[in-house]
Parts: structure tokens; sequence; C-alpha cells
């Protein structure tokens, strides 16, 4: 059992051993204070060992509920997602129970609690045909993984939970034990020899997954509720992103072969015209996204790339 303490916010991370969760776990427990942390994802080991964690499924409703409820935080982090876009089209039931009712378990506890829930969005509820999208823009997915996303906003919506979207986009950086981002793929790739084939007609403006961690921390600083999108300040294509990370770091560019998304044959559709507009969250958080460069510099340092 847990004992709220008068002074330090109370955070809940729950995907805690996901790259973003991992994120926000390392961005707290780093934290000077005013903190409590607990974390929870659906395996039985955390990566952190120097935090609290409880291994959870949250599509279990009693299980979830009664972390929830035990802990009582002040702020839940939801870092959890079914994100494979396209196993997401096979997958559907799974995908539905952790996007969408897992939303719904946790936002039925955050409600009684009076806990503030910050959930994780995507650009994919946007049919990509006129993007990039400000926070007013019509939701239309094209995909199962884009409407399940749509699906856990509208819970949040009609829950009754103090809650904050934010939505975002082609997220890369650095986690301690995640599988390898984008920009990993990209150099390890090319440092091997491989010849990469990369889109050229999907538009988006890439987000370093640190500026997320940080638009997450002026969420619970600020309190602020709503829809924020939270996104890189380049509009670029996938290929032209390759071509930076292959300049960055060096690489060989003629191993980036360019290719149109139908040319791939994935199973899932893309919204290709995307991309999200951050005018709202630079003006009522602050919010200041690094530059492309910036943030290959700081990966370059962590990775020792």
């Amino acid at each position: 059992m847990y004992f709220r303490d008068v002074v330090k916010n109370r955070i809940l991370v729950l995907g805690a051993n996901g790259m973003l969760g991992q994120c926000c776990v390392k961005f707290y427990s780093n934290a000077n204070g005013g903190y409590e942390l607990l974390t929870i994802s659906v395996e039985d080991k955390p990566v952190f060992s120097n935090v609290e964690y409880i291994a959870c499924d949250i599509t279990n409703r009693e299980n979830v509920k009664k972390v929830i409820y035990d802990f009582c935080p002040d702020f839940i982090i939801n870092a959890a997602a079914y994100t494979n876009v396209d196993k997401s089209e096979i997958e559907r039931e799974l995908a539905w129970k952790i996007n969408v009712k897992a939303v719904e378990y946790v936002s039925e506890a955050a409600r009684v609690i009076d806990a503030h829930l910050i959930h994780i969005s995507t650009d994919y509820i946007f049919n990509g045909k006129n993007g990039p999208y400000s926070e007013k823009a019509i939701p239309n997915p094209i995909g199962y993984y884009g409407r399940t996303k749509l699906a856990s906003e509208n819970v949040l919506k009609i829950s009754g939970s103090i809650h904050t979207i934010l939505r975002t986009n082609v997220l890369y950086g650095t986690a301690p034990d995640s599988r390898p981002d984008f920009v990993k793929w990209v150099v390890e790739s090319l440092r091997n020899g491989k010849t990469i084939r990369i889109v050229t007609d999907q538009i988006n403006n890439p987000t370093f997954i640190s500026d997320l961690v940080r638009a997450i921390n002026k969420i619970i600083e600020y309190g602020k509720t709503g829809i924020y999108n939270i996104g890189g300040r380049e509009f670029l294509s996938r290929h032209e992103f390759t071509n930076l990370i292959a300049d960055h770091f060096h690489l060989n560019k003629l191993l980036i072969e360019p290719i149109t998304t139908v040319e791939l044959n994935q199973r899932a559709r893309r919204p290709l015209q995307s991309g999200l507009i951050t005018l709202k969250a630079e003006t009522e958080l602050g919010y200041k996204p690094h530059l492309i460069p910036e943030a290959l510099e700081e990966m370059k340092k962590e990775l020792f790339l």
C-alpha cells in the first residue's frame, strides 16, 4: 500500500520498458526531487533497477485499476501502445485491447482519484492527403492502427477524466534497452554496407524523443489539458531525413535507394502528406524542438555512433 506524499507529485508511467517509457523513467528518476515514481510494464523485470516497478498487463482491467488505486498518482503517463502498423491489420483484437480498452480502464481509475492522464497519440489518425495538421483538423484514419488511436482519443473525451492528448509522429531517439529507432537502423545499415530502400513520398516532421519527454513534463508543470501536437521543426520526406542522417554520420548516400510507398507493398496504408503543426505547443507550453542536426549530435554522444 502506498501513502500519498503531500510534497511530491506522484507519477505513474505505463509501458515503462518501451522506448518512450524508458526515456520518461530516465528523465524523472534523474529529476531533482518533487516526484515519486512508479513504473509498470507487461514484462517480468524492469529496464531500470533503481525505480519502483510492477509487472502489469494494462489490458487486465482489475489489475491495472488496483495498481492505480494503490499508488494514487497525481499524473499517469501512458507510454504503452501497440505500434506495429502492419501487424495491427492482422492482430486487430490485440491492437484494440492495448490501444483502446486499456485506455478505457486507465481513464476509469484516473477519474475516480482525479489523476491527470497524459496519453500519446499519432498523426496516423489523419489520411495524409492535406497535412501538416493542426489540433483542429478533422481525423480520418486510413488504417486499423490509426483507427485504434483515434478511438483511444474518443474514449478519453467521454471518460470524464482529467486528460491531455499529445499527438506525435516519426519518433526517433535513444533509449537504454529498446529496438533500434529509425536513425540507429539507418546508421547501422549504411555502416555495414547495406542498401536501404527509403520512400520519397511520405512527408512528416520527425520528433526527437527528448523533445516529447520535455513536452510531457511541461504538461505536468503547467497542468494543461486538451490536445497538443508535438513534432520537429523540419517538414521533410523520409528520404530527405535519411540523407541528413547519412551526412551527419559521414556515411555513403549511394546506398540509399529512393522508392515510393506503393513499391514497398506494405499491408497497411500510410498517410503520405502528413506531419503536425506545433504552434499551439510552442505558444502555450514554451515547446522548443531540436533541429534535426542538433538531435543527431545528441544521439551521437549517447550512442557513441
